[in-house]
C-alpha cells in the first residue's frame, strides 16, 4: 500500500529570478537577520555568499550540512534544488549576496577556448553544487565585495569573470549533491570509464558484478578494479552505492512510492542494508530524509 501522507505535487518551488533578458548577471546584496525563503530552483546559475551565518542550514540537492561563519556556493545547474534555513544561527547581522547569470553569458563557444578551461571544468562540477573552502573564500572576498559596489556596467562583467576564473583555481572545493540525485550524466576523460559509468546508470537496479563491467572494457577484474579506483578515486562498489542512494534519495521526494519499494527498485536487496546505507551517507532514515525535505517547502 502507498504512503497516503507524502503528497503527490513537488515540494519545490520554481523560482523566477529579476534577472533581466538586457542584462548578463543580476546581483542582490542583503544584510539580514533571518532565512526564510523555500527550497527551490531556477534555471539561471547562482553564486551565493554568506557571511556572519554560523549555524545556517545550507541544503543543495541531497547534501545537508550546517555552514560556518563565511559560506560560498556555486551552483550551475537548472534543476537543482538548493536552501538556506535558519537553522542554528543567531546573528541578527548576516550578510548574503547573491549573484546569478544565465548560461548564454558563458557560451560553449568561448568555454571551449584554452583560456577558458578552468572556468569550464569548475562549472562542470557546480552542476552538482561546489562548495569553497574558507581560505578561497577569505582570498576572493575583496573582489566580491568590490563587485557589489561596482556601478560600471561592463567593468562589472569584467570583474565577474576575474571573480570566477579565480575560484577556478581553487584547488579545495568540494561537490555537494550526487550526480545521481541532480540527474546529471557523470563524464570521464578515460573512455573506459565512462563505458562503465553508462552501463551503471542504465542498470544500477540490477545486481552489478565486476566481471560484467570488467568484460565489457576487455580488462582481467583485478586490473579492472584498480584501473576504476585510480581514475575516479573511488573504489567500484562506493561508487554503484553512491548512484543507487542518489537515485533512492530523488524518488524519496519526486514520487509517493513507499521506502520499501523505493529500496528495490534501486538495486538493494534488503530494506535494512538500505536504511543502514542512507543513514550512512545522508545521516538520517530514508523516511527522515522525506519529511524533512517537505518541511523545506515554506508556503510564502
Amino acid at each position: 500500500m502507498k504512503n497516503q501522507d507524502i503528497p503527490h505535487e513537488s515540494p519545490v518551488i520554481r523560482e523566477i529570478t529579476p534577472l533581466s533578458n538586457n542584462d548578463c548577471f543580476y546581483l542582490a546584496d542583503r544584510h539580514k537577520s533571518t532565512f526564510d525563503f523555500p527550497i527551490h530552483s531556477h534555471p539561471e546559475y547562482e553564486l551565493n555568499f554568506i557571511g556572519n551565518g554560523a549555524g545556517i542550514r545550507r541544503t543543495v540537492g541531497d547534501h545537508s550540512e550546517t555552514v560556518g561563519n563565511v559560506d560560498l556556493v556555486l551552483i550551475a545547474s537548472p534543476n537543482l534544488e538548493h536552501v538556506w534555513e535558519q537553522g542554528d544561527c543567531h546573528n541578527t547581522n548576516i550578510r548574503e549576496i547573491t549573484i546569478q547569470f544565465t548560461s548564454d553569458m558563458l557560451p560553449e563557444s568561448l568555454l571551449s577556448k584554452n583560456q577558458f578551461h578552468s572556468i569550464r571544468q569548475m562549472l562542470e562540477r557546480a552542476r552538482c553544487g561546489l562548495a569553497f573552502s574558507q581560505h578561497t573564500i577569505m582570498k576572493v572576498y575583496g573582489r566580491l565585495d568590490e563587485l557589489t559596489h561596482q556601478k560600471n556596467g561592463f567593468q562589472a562583467v569584467l570583474d565577474l569573470l576575474e571573480l570566477l576564473y579565480e575560484l577556478s583555481l581553487s584547488d579545495d572545493s568540494r561537490t555537494l549533491s550526487s550526480s545521481s540525485f541532480a540527474r546529471i550524466e557523470t563524464r570521464s576523460e578515460s573512455q573506459r570509464v565512462t563505458k562503465v559509468q553508462k552501463y551503471i546508470a542504465q542498470h544500477y537496479n540490477e545486481d552489478i558484478r565486476l566481471e560484467t563491467l570488467a568484460d565489457l572494457v576487455g580488462m582481467t577484474p583485478v586490473a579492472f578494479s584498480r584501473f576504476f579506483h585510480q581514475r575516479t578515486g573511488r573504489t567500484l562498489s562506493n561508487y554503484i552505492i553512491d548512484i543507487r542512494i542518489g537515485t533512492a534519495a530523488r524518488l524519496l521526494i519526486n514520487s509517493d512510492q513507499t521506502v520499501a519499494e523505493i529500496c528495490y527498485d534501486c538495486g538493494f536487496n534488503t530494506l535494512s542494508n538500505f536504511n543502514r546505507l542512507f543513514r550512512k551517507h545522508k545521516g538520517c532514515s530514508p523516511s527522515i530524509f522525506r519529511e524533512n525535505f517537505y518541511k523545506k517547502k515554506i508556503i510564502i
